[in-house]
């Protein structure tokens, strides 16, 4: 289970990837966020923030149209 679920479903890009960029700053380092979005564009988004910010992808799942990202803060 994620320290903080953000709810980003029904927004577009970039909306899911900005309100996950400040709901992981707030967590402290190791500290896990868990993102439920419905933008196909998602997939792609998050892949590129893990790689550009150093936070972890550490589980992606779909069901139905929801998104699922696990990201872990970096140290």
């Amino acid at each position: 289970m994620a320290d903080q679920t953000l709810d980003a479903k029904g927004l577009n890009c970039p909306l899911p990837i900005l309100k996950a960029k400040k709901a992981i700053t707030a967590l402290p380092a190791g500290g896990t966020l868990e993102v439920l979005a419905t933008d196909p564009g998602a997939v792609k988004d998050f892949a590129a923030f893990s790689r550009t910010t150093g936070h972890e992808l550490i589980e992606q799942s779909t069901e139905g149209n929801v998104f699922r990202f696990v990201l872990k803060r970096k140290a």
